[in-house]
Protein backbone atom coordinates (compact mmCIF):
# COMPACT_ATOMS: atom_id res chain seq x y z
CA UNK A 1 0.00 0.00 0.00
CA UNK A 2 1.79 3.10 -1.24
CA UNK A 3 1.24 6.73 -0.34
CA UNK A 4 -1.95 7.98 -1.95
CA UNK A 5 -2.95 11.38 -3.33
CA UNK A 6 -6.39 11.91 -1.83
CA UNK A 7 -6.90 15.49 -2.95
CA UNK A 8 -5.48 17.62 -5.78
CA UNK A 9 -6.63 21.20 -6.24
CA UNK A 10 -5.83 24.42 -8.06
CA UNK A 11 -6.93 27.86 -6.92
CA UNK A 12 -6.20 31.46 -7.74
CA UNK A 13 -5.05 33.81 -5.03
CA UNK A 14 -5.13 37.60 -5.13
CA UNK A 15 -6.39 40.75 -3.40
CA UNK A 16 -9.80 40.74 -5.13
CA UNK A 17 -10.68 37.42 -3.50
CA UNK A 18 -10.46 39.07 -0.07
CA UNK A 19 -11.73 42.52 -1.03
CA UNK A 20 -15.41 43.58 -0.94
CA UNK A 21 -16.53 44.17 -4.54
CA UNK A 22 -17.42 47.79 -3.81
CA UNK A 23 -13.71 48.37 -3.09
CA UNK A 24 -12.31 46.78 -6.26
CA UNK A 25 -11.95 50.26 -7.72
CA UNK A 26 -9.02 50.85 -5.36
CA UNK A 27 -6.85 48.47 -7.37
CA UNK A 28 -8.12 50.08 -10.56
CA UNK A 29 -6.55 53.33 -9.35
CA UNK A 30 -3.25 51.46 -9.10
CA UNK A 31 -3.73 50.17 -12.65
CA UNK A 32 -4.14 53.69 -13.98
CA UNK A 33 -0.80 54.74 -12.50
CA UNK A 34 1.03 51.59 -13.55
CA UNK A 35 3.21 52.30 -16.62
CA UNK A 36 3.77 48.61 -17.37
CA UNK A 37 0.84 46.46 -18.44
CA UNK A 38 1.61 43.20 -20.23
CA UNK A 39 -0.71 41.82 -22.89
CA UNK A 40 0.20 39.05 -25.32
CA UNK A 41 3.91 39.75 -25.28
CA UNK A 42 3.59 43.53 -25.57
CA UNK A 43 3.91 46.28 -22.96
CA UNK A 44 1.47 49.20 -22.59
CA UNK A 45 0.76 52.06 -20.26
CA UNK A 46 -2.85 52.31 -19.08
CA UNK A 47 -4.05 54.62 -21.85
CA UNK A 48 -2.29 52.53 -24.45
CA UNK A 49 -4.02 49.44 -23.10
CA UNK A 50 -7.41 51.19 -23.28
CA UNK A 51 -6.78 51.93 -26.95
CA UNK A 52 -5.44 48.44 -27.67
CA UNK A 53 -8.53 46.83 -26.21
CA UNK A 54 -11.03 49.45 -27.43
CA UNK A 55 -12.43 50.14 -23.95
CA UNK A 56 -14.73 47.15 -24.33
CA UNK A 57 -15.22 46.39 -20.65
CA UNK A 58 -17.76 48.95 -19.43
CA UNK A 59 -20.45 46.31 -18.93
CA UNK A 60 -18.00 44.12 -17.02
CA UNK A 61 -17.25 46.63 -14.26
CA UNK A 62 -20.74 47.56 -13.02
CA UNK A 63 -21.37 47.21 -9.29
CA UNK A 64 -23.89 44.44 -9.89
CA UNK A 65 -21.48 42.47 -12.05
CA UNK A 66 -18.69 42.76 -9.48
CA UNK A 67 -21.00 41.40 -6.77
CA UNK A 68 -21.98 38.44 -8.95
CA UNK A 69 -18.39 37.56 -9.71
CA UNK A 70 -17.28 37.98 -6.11
CA UNK A 71 -20.03 35.58 -5.04
CA UNK A 72 -18.97 33.03 -7.68
CA UNK A 73 -15.40 33.19 -6.38
CA UNK A 74 -16.50 32.52 -2.83
CA UNK A 75 -18.73 29.60 -3.83
CA UNK A 76 -15.86 28.02 -5.75
CA UNK A 77 -13.47 28.46 -2.83
CA UNK A 78 -16.06 26.97 -0.49
CA UNK A 79 -16.30 23.90 -2.73
CA UNK A 80 -12.54 23.42 -2.79
CA UNK A 81 -12.33 23.87 0.98
CA UNK A 82 -15.02 21.22 1.42
CA UNK A 83 -13.14 18.79 -0.82
CA UNK A 84 -9.95 19.36 1.15
CA UNK A 85 -11.71 18.96 4.49
CA UNK A 86 -13.41 15.72 3.48
CA UNK A 87 -10.21 14.22 2.03
CA UNK A 88 -8.49 14.35 5.45
CA UNK A 89 -4.91 14.44 4.11
CA UNK A 90 -1.96 13.71 6.39
CA UNK A 91 0.30 16.12 4.48
CA UNK A 92 -0.08 18.76 1.78
CA UNK A 93 2.41 19.78 -0.91
CA UNK A 94 1.90 23.31 -2.24
CA UNK A 95 3.13 24.58 -5.61
CA UNK A 96 3.52 28.36 -5.35
CA UNK A 97 5.67 31.38 -6.06
CA UNK A 98 7.24 34.17 -4.03
CA UNK A 99 6.86 37.51 -5.91
CA UNK A 100 9.85 39.08 -4.14
CA UNK A 101 8.32 38.74 -0.69
CA UNK A 102 11.08 36.53 0.72
CA UNK A 103 13.67 36.24 -2.04
CA UNK A 104 15.25 39.30 -3.60
CA UNK A 105 18.13 40.26 -5.88
CA UNK A 106 20.72 38.85 -3.48
CA UNK A 107 19.34 35.30 -3.76
CA UNK A 108 16.48 34.09 -5.97
CA UNK A 109 16.27 30.28 -6.18
CA UNK A 110 14.70 28.75 -9.27
CA UNK A 111 13.30 25.90 -7.14
CA UNK A 112 13.22 25.73 -3.36
CA UNK A 113 11.75 23.05 -1.10
CA UNK A 114 10.99 24.15 2.45
CA UNK A 115 12.05 21.37 4.82
CA UNK A 116 11.63 23.05 8.18
CA UNK A 117 9.55 21.98 11.15
CA UNK A 118 7.62 25.24 11.51
CA UNK A 119 6.09 27.64 9.00
CA UNK A 120 5.35 31.11 10.29
CA UNK A 121 2.57 33.31 8.92
CA UNK A 122 3.49 36.78 10.13
CA UNK A 123 1.16 39.82 10.06
CA UNK A 124 2.43 42.99 8.43
CA UNK A 125 4.06 45.58 10.62
CA UNK A 126 2.29 48.91 10.94
CA UNK A 127 5.11 50.46 8.92
CA UNK A 128 4.56 48.07 6.03
CA UNK A 129 0.80 48.40 6.25
CA UNK A 130 1.14 52.16 5.91
CA UNK A 131 3.14 51.80 2.70
CA UNK A 132 1.15 49.25 0.73
CA UNK A 133 -1.34 50.25 -1.95
CA UNK A 134 -4.84 50.85 -0.50
CA UNK A 135 -6.27 48.17 -2.77
CA UNK A 136 -3.93 45.58 -1.28
CA UNK A 137 -4.63 46.28 2.39
CA UNK A 138 -7.83 44.22 2.34
CA UNK A 139 -5.83 41.25 1.10
CA UNK A 140 -3.78 40.83 4.27
CA UNK A 141 -6.70 39.32 6.19
CA UNK A 142 -7.12 36.85 3.32
CA UNK A 143 -3.67 35.33 3.73
CA UNK A 144 -2.63 36.09 7.33
CA UNK A 145 -4.66 35.75 10.54
CA UNK A 146 -4.67 39.02 12.53
CA UNK A 147 -2.73 37.36 15.33
CA UNK A 148 -0.44 35.46 12.99
CA UNK A 149 -0.02 31.68 12.94
CA UNK A 150 2.56 28.93 13.04
CA UNK A 151 1.92 25.80 10.97
CA UNK A 152 3.64 22.43 11.08
CA UNK A 153 6.11 21.64 8.35
CA UNK A 154 6.75 18.10 7.11
CA UNK A 155 10.55 17.78 7.08
CA UNK A 156 10.67 14.02 6.45
CA UNK A 157 8.37 14.32 3.44
CA UNK A 158 10.37 17.33 2.25
CA UNK A 159 13.62 15.36 2.47
CA UNK A 160 12.15 12.64 0.27
CA UNK A 161 11.04 15.27 -2.25
CA UNK A 162 14.47 16.92 -2.22
CA UNK A 163 16.35 13.66 -2.74
CA UNK A 164 14.03 12.55 -5.52
CA UNK A 165 14.20 15.87 -7.33
CA UNK A 166 18.00 15.79 -7.17
CA UNK A 167 17.92 12.25 -8.57
CA UNK A 168 15.63 13.59 -11.33
CA UNK A 169 18.13 16.31 -12.35
CA UNK A 170 16.45 19.19 -10.52
CA UNK A 171 19.06 21.20 -8.64
CA UNK A 172 16.81 22.44 -5.85
CA UNK A 173 17.55 24.86 -3.07
CA UNK A 174 16.35 24.10 0.45
CA UNK A 175 15.44 26.08 3.53
CA UNK A 176 14.79 24.90 7.08
CA UNK A 177 13.55 28.32 8.13
CA UNK A 178 12.04 31.24 6.28
CA UNK A 179 14.58 34.02 5.70
CA UNK A 180 14.40 37.39 7.39
CA UNK A 181 13.55 40.41 5.24
CA UNK A 182 15.41 43.58 6.20
CA UNK A 183 16.31 41.87 9.45
CA UNK A 184 12.69 41.18 10.38
CA UNK A 185 10.56 38.00 10.20
CA UNK A 186 8.34 38.06 7.13
CA UNK A 187 6.65 34.70 7.18
CA UNK A 188 5.23 32.56 4.40
CA UNK A 189 4.29 34.51 1.22
CA UNK A 190 0.66 35.14 0.35
CA UNK A 191 0.56 32.50 -2.40
CA UNK A 192 0.78 29.92 0.38
CA UNK A 193 -0.87 31.88 3.19
CA UNK A 194 -4.09 32.29 1.22
CA UNK A 195 -4.43 28.53 0.87
CA UNK A 196 -3.73 27.91 4.56
CA UNK A 197 -6.50 30.34 5.45
CA UNK A 198 -9.15 29.86 2.79
CA UNK A 199 -8.77 26.29 1.52
CA UNK A 200 -7.38 24.68 4.69
CA UNK A 201 -9.52 26.89 6.94
CA UNK A 202 -6.67 27.87 9.29
CA UNK A 203 -6.22 24.21 10.25
CA UNK A 204 -3.69 22.75 7.81
CA UNK A 205 -2.00 19.39 8.17
CA UNK A 206 1.81 19.38 8.02
CA UNK A 207 2.88 20.86 4.72
CA UNK A 208 5.74 21.25 2.26
CA UNK A 209 5.81 24.59 0.41
CA UNK A 210 7.56 24.19 -2.94
CA UNK A 211 8.65 27.54 -4.39
CA UNK A 212 9.13 27.90 -8.14
CA UNK A 213 10.46 31.16 -9.57
CA UNK A 214 8.00 31.45 -12.41
CA UNK A 215 8.09 35.22 -12.85
CA UNK A 216 11.14 37.08 -11.50
CA UNK A 217 13.98 37.74 -13.93
CA UNK A 218 16.50 36.57 -14.91
CA UNK A 219 16.20 32.90 -13.87
CA UNK A 220 12.53 32.40 -14.67
CA UNK A 221 11.50 28.76 -14.77
CA UNK A 222 9.92 27.98 -18.13
CA UNK A 223 6.60 26.25 -18.71
CA UNK A 224 8.26 23.06 -19.96
CA UNK A 225 10.28 22.74 -16.76
CA UNK A 226 7.14 23.19 -14.66
CA UNK A 227 5.60 20.23 -16.50
CA UNK A 228 8.73 18.15 -15.92
CA UNK A 229 8.56 19.00 -12.21
CA UNK A 230 5.21 17.23 -11.99
CA UNK A 231 6.62 13.96 -13.30
CA UNK A 232 9.51 14.16 -10.84
CA UNK A 233 7.01 14.77 -8.03
CA UNK A 234 5.21 11.55 -8.95
CA UNK A 235 8.47 9.68 -8.29
CA UNK A 236 8.84 11.47 -4.97
CA UNK A 237 5.33 10.59 -3.83
CA UNK A 238 5.95 6.96 -4.79
CA UNK A 239 8.81 6.96 -2.26
CA UNK A 240 6.70 8.26 0.62
CA UNK A 241 5.58 5.92 3.43
CA UNK A 242 2.82 3.42 2.75
CA UNK A 243 -0.63 4.65 3.64
CA UNK A 244 0.29 8.33 3.79
CA UNK A 245 -2.61 10.50 2.58
CA UNK A 246 -1.25 13.31 0.41
CA UNK A 247 -2.85 16.48 -0.95
CA UNK A 248 -1.35 18.70 -3.65
CA UNK A 249 -2.46 22.27 -4.32
CA UNK A 250 -1.46 24.68 -7.09
CA UNK A 251 -1.66 28.34 -6.11
CA UNK A 252 -2.15 31.24 -8.47
CA UNK A 253 -3.24 32.40 -11.91
CA UNK A 254 -4.85 33.11 -14.25
CA UNK A 255 -4.25 36.18 -16.46
CA UNK A 256 -3.58 39.39 -14.57
CA UNK A 257 -3.25 42.26 -14.25
CA UNK A 258 -4.44 42.39 -17.86
CA UNK A 259 -7.16 39.78 -18.27
CA UNK A 260 -6.99 37.68 -21.45
CA UNK A 261 -9.95 35.31 -21.50
CA UNK A 262 -9.04 33.76 -24.84
CA UNK A 263 -5.56 32.83 -23.63
CA UNK A 264 -6.88 31.53 -20.30
CA UNK A 265 -9.41 29.29 -22.01
CA UNK A 266 -6.75 27.87 -24.32
CA UNK A 267 -4.62 27.02 -21.29
CA UNK A 268 -7.55 25.53 -19.35
CA UNK A 269 -8.52 23.44 -22.37
CA UNK A 270 -4.97 22.08 -22.61
CA UNK A 271 -4.90 21.35 -18.89
CA UNK A 272 -8.23 19.52 -18.88
CA UNK A 273 -7.02 17.42 -21.81
CA UNK A 274 -3.70 16.83 -20.08
CA UNK A 275 -1.91 18.21 -23.15
CA UNK A 276 1.60 18.66 -21.82
CA UNK A 277 3.04 19.44 -25.25
CA UNK A 278 0.71 22.40 -25.64
CA UNK A 279 1.44 23.71 -22.16
CA UNK A 280 5.20 23.36 -22.58
CA UNK A 281 5.16 25.20 -25.91
CA UNK A 282 3.42 28.41 -24.77
CA UNK A 283 5.79 31.34 -25.47
CA UNK A 284 7.17 32.86 -22.28
CA UNK A 285 6.03 36.44 -23.10
CA UNK A 286 2.42 35.27 -22.69
CA UNK A 287 3.25 34.69 -19.03
CA UNK A 288 4.74 38.13 -18.41
CA UNK A 289 3.43 39.85 -15.33
CA UNK A 290 1.45 37.94 -12.75
CA UNK A 291 -0.05 35.70 -15.42
CA UNK A 292 3.12 33.69 -14.75
CA UNK A 293 1.34 32.13 -11.76
CA UNK A 294 -0.66 29.99 -14.17
CA UNK A 295 2.48 27.85 -14.50
CA UNK A 296 2.02 26.73 -10.88
CA UNK A 297 -0.81 24.50 -12.15
CA UNK A 298 1.45 22.69 -14.63
CA UNK A 299 3.21 20.38 -12.11
CA UNK A 300 -0.17 19.13 -10.93
CA UNK A 301 -1.26 18.55 -14.54
CA UNK A 302 1.75 16.32 -15.22
CA UNK A 303 1.52 14.58 -11.85
CA UNK A 304 -2.15 13.79 -12.39
CA UNK A 305 -1.48 12.61 -15.94
CA UNK A 306 0.81 9.98 -14.44
CA UNK A 307 -2.07 8.89 -12.21
CA UNK A 308 -4.67 8.94 -14.98
CA UNK A 309 -6.70 11.70 -13.35
CA UNK A 310 -8.46 14.53 -15.16
CA UNK A 311 -8.87 18.19 -14.24
CA UNK A 312 -12.38 19.47 -13.61
CA UNK A 313 -12.81 23.24 -13.54
CA UNK A 314 -15.17 24.39 -10.80
CA UNK A 315 -15.35 27.90 -12.20
CA UNK A 316 -13.49 30.51 -14.19
CA UNK A 317 -14.32 34.08 -13.16
CA UNK A 318 -12.76 37.05 -14.98
CA UNK A 319 -12.89 39.88 -12.44
CA UNK A 320 -12.56 43.15 -14.30
CA UNK A 321 -11.92 46.42 -12.53
CA UNK A 322 -11.25 48.97 -15.29
CA UNK A 323 -12.21 49.90 -18.84
CA UNK A 324 -8.76 48.73 -19.96
CA UNK A 325 -9.64 45.16 -19.06
CA UNK A 326 -7.38 45.07 -16.02
CA UNK A 327 -8.15 42.90 -13.03
CA UNK A 328 -7.63 39.21 -12.39
CA UNK A 329 -9.11 36.11 -13.94
CA UNK A 330 -9.82 33.63 -11.14
CA UNK A 331 -9.77 29.87 -11.71
CA UNK A 332 -10.66 26.98 -9.43
CA UNK A 333 -10.40 23.26 -10.16
CA UNK A 334 -9.73 19.77 -8.87
CA UNK A 335 -8.46 16.47 -10.24
CA UNK A 336 -10.18 13.13 -9.72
Amino acid sequence: MAAKIVCALGASHGPLLSTPPDKWYLRAEFDKKNPTHYYRGEVYDFEGLVKRRNGAFVDQITDAEKVKRHDRNQRALDQLAKRFREAKPDVVIIFGNDQRELFHEDVTPAFLVFDGKKIENVPWTEEKRSKVDPGVKFAEAGHTPPQGAVYDGAPEVAQTIIETLIDSDFDVSTSERLPLVNGEPHGIPHAFGFLYRRIMEDNPPPSVPLFTNIGCEPNIVRAKRCVQLGHAMKKAIDRLPDGLRVATISSGGFSHFTIDEEFDREVMDAMTRGDETKLASIPEPYFWGNTCETKSWFPNVALMNDLGRKLHMVDYVPCYRSVAGTGQAMAFGYWD
